[in-house]
């Protein structure tokens, strides 16, 4: 199958872009590193007017350490982030979720604003950019504006970017010596989509009680989720079996995935407390407790 006709520009500067955005509105999709607008395009799950390239916008690339903060460009790739020594040193929690994004041909030319702007609920990095508080830096011709990932992820491959503007980067603060990251997915091979996955940062005291957590949840719901009522379990609590249990069963009030071709809802479910159980007890000998 061949995709629809549509009209191709190649954006020689962001300004460009954003210009043929507003032109164009809600009739054209910005390409990036096409892993996954152009299968779409070929199987005519999408129908654009235009076509906006972007690839070759050097602005857009690259990574800076700016304060407490790290900012990377949307047309980073998977494997510009994982060669990254200032990723590995200052996001172990990105430098833990890449492995898993697909697989190496993908790496090379999927990106990292890519998969925010697609906001898959499968991905890793809607679920990393949750964990870690990442803020996603728009742009569009009428300026610029900063949204938390919190806010940035609405719904099945909805975002907060309006029709006229551009994901271009994202900033996520650099790790804290007292923090605390683990990783874990369900896949049935390494690099597919996963079937449950969870990103997770803690924050300890000194005597190695939780301070705060983030704990993640992908591919159990529509989008991203923050397992609120398991983290309630953890403050004030060192990490031991008890206190896991307890986060898992409150798992049952946070998450409420639905059935589909790949399990129930229950054995989800189940997959979501057997990956809790794993990150936090990876996190034990991370904090001693």
């Amino acid at each position: 199958m061949k995709a629809p006709a549509f009209a191709y520009h190649r954006a020689s500067s962001l300004v460009e872009a954003l210009r043929l955005l507003e032109r164009y509105g809600d009739a054209a999709r910005v390409l990036a590193g096409g892993q996954s607008l152009l299968p779409a395009l070929n199987l005519r799950l999408t129908h654009p007017q235009c076509l906006i390239d972007i690839g070759e916008l050097a602005e857009l690339r690259g990574e800076r350490l700016v304060g407490s903060v790290i900012e990377l460009g949307a047309l980073t790739t998977h494997r510009a982030l994982a060669c990254s020594a200032m990723v590995g040193k200052h996001l172990p929690l990105l430098a833990m979720a890449v492995p898993y994004v697909a697989h190496a041909a993908i790496r090379n030319r999927g990106t990292l604003g890519g998969s925010l702007a697609l906001a898959d609920p499968d991905a890793e990095y809607p679920a990393v950019a949750l964990a870690c508080e990442a803020r996603m830096r728009l742009r569009s011709v009428r300026g610029e504006r900063q949204v938390k990932a919190s806010d940035y992820f609405q719904g099945l491959y909805q975002t907060a970017l309006d029709n006229d503007e551009i994901l271009c980067a994202v900033e996520f603060p650099i790790a804290r010596p007292n923090e605390r990251f683990g990783f874990q997915e369900l896949a049935r091979r390494h690099g597919d989509y996963a079937m449950a996955g969870l990103a997770a940062r803690v924050q300890v005291t000194e005597d190695n009680r939780v301070e705060q957590a983030h704990l993640a949840f992908f591919a159990l719901g529509d989008r991203p989720i923050l397992a609120q009522r398991a983290c309630a379990c953890l403050l004030g609590q060192t990490i031991h079996p008890e206190v896991i249990r307890k986060a898992q069963q409150a798992l049952d009030d946070d998450l409420s995935p639905p059935d589909d071709l790949q399990a129930k809802a229950s054995t989800k479910l189940h997959w979501a407390k057997v990956l809790l159980g794993r990150v936090l007890s990876s996190l034990v000998s991370k904090t001693g407790a």
